[in-house]
């Protein structure tokens, strides 16, 4: 009996060509075999940025006065004659009132502003399945290309405030305060008799400074931000060809169902999960594409919306079930792959709608 092999080599390479070499060795009959795509993964970095720098404030505790006496000469002794009485002027005498000062004049500290970029997710790169267009196959599906993408780094400013000149002091002096008093002195003294005439005096206040003016400096601690970024940890690429199970590359019915209008699993999708799907995943290494669409009633976004959601609530599920989130993959298509001709517009049986609200699996490969 004849045998025949199948491969399910449909890998398209820019500027590269698959020869022999690049083919599985000893092949099985019937099976099919894929190259097995090892994703790039990713952690997370923190890093701690100053957004305002520290910086100090300076304040004045003016100067402090007390008030003083002092007693001061106001009429000389002298002497006065008993014939020829003496002759007293009157004079102005200066003294200081209130002494001088120096004030302090606080200068503020000054700021600028700054901005500092930093990349928060890196360039990416890698391989992605895609069905190829001109496929000579009657099942398009069949033909799965393998492009290698690229995705640009994305990066964020953070704003920053600088020191531009710390606070201080300028001395601004304040001149003293002068004031007079008077006195008599003896314009011409007594010729005979000599009587002596005491002399007399008066006591003054003036305000003198008790305490000097003094500064007091705070210190204003720095700001900071934290900043998330994303980078490469570990690069993926292709690796060996595995061979699984030919009836698994094509797109498979599934029937798990929905509550109405809602992406919530019933217990019974969750079952045929748990018989179908996880068992799969845990006996291999394979990555599978979970995709959900929806019939063509109620609003186009909506449904398209609604499949995502409902896609990703099968992921969910078996990702709780301990199948890492890397090997699935969720897509939703809404309405634009209908399996019959229930479009908008065309009235249709439920039967046929129910053919159109499906959840479909497939292979891509192995990790």
């Amino acid at each position: 009996m004849k045998k025949y092999l199948s491969f399910c080599i449909v890998l398209f390479f820019t500027n590269f060509t698959i020869n022999a070499q690049d083919l599985p060795t000893n092949p099985d009959p019937g099976k099919c075999y894929v190259k097995c795509i090892t994703k790039d993964s990713f952690k997370e970095v923190t890093e701690t940025v100053e957004v305002s720098p520290e910086y100090s404030t300076i304040e004045v505790i003016p100067a402090t006065y007390k008030i003083v006496e002092e007693k001061v000469l106001v009429k000389e002794a002298s002497k006065k004659l008993v014939y020829v009485p003496a002759v007293y002027e009157t004079v102005e005498v200066s003294y200081v009132s209130k002494e001088g000062r120096n004030d302090i004049e606080v200068i503020p500290a000054s700021f600028g502003n700054d901005s500092k970029t930093f990349e928060t997710y890196p360039k990416t790169s890698g391989w992605e399945y895609k069905v190829l267009e001109d496929c000579p196959s009657v099942n398009k599906e069949a033909c799965v290309a393998a492009c290698f993408v690229e995705y640009p780094a994305q990066f964020e400013d953070v704003q920053q405030i600088t020191l531009a000149a710390d606070a201080s002091t300028n001395n601004i002096p304040v001149a003293q305060e002068m004031a007079t008093y008077q006195k008599r002195v003896v314009k011409t003294p007594a010729r005979i008799d000599e009587v002596e005439i005491p002399a007399e005096y008066a006591t003054i206040k003036k305000r003198v400074v008790d305490t000097p003016a003094k500064t007091v400096t705070k210190t204003i601690p720095a700001k900071t931000q934290t900043v998330t970024r994303t980078v490469l940890d570990v690069k993926g690429g292709i690796s060996s060809w595995e061979a699984v199970d030919c009836k698994l590359l094509s797109p498979t019915v599934l029937p798990i169902f929905y509550e109405l209008g809602s992406a919530r699993l019933t217990s019974a999708s969750k079952k045929t999960i748990d018989e179908t799907l996880l068992p799969l995943l845990k006996d291999s290494n394979v990555s599978i594409e979970i995709m959900s669409h929806t019939d063509s009633r109620g609003d186009d976004s909506f449904n398209l919306a609604l499949s995502n959601e409902r896609a990703k609530s099968v992921v969910n599920y078996l990702v709780s079930k301990g199948i890492t989130r890397s090997r699935l993959i969720a897509r939703g298509f809404g309405e634009t792959k209908l399996t019959n001709k229930c479009s908008n517009g065309v009235e249709c049986s439920e039967a046929e709608h129910q053919q159109n609200r499906r959840t479909e699996f497939r292979i891509l490969g192995n990790n």
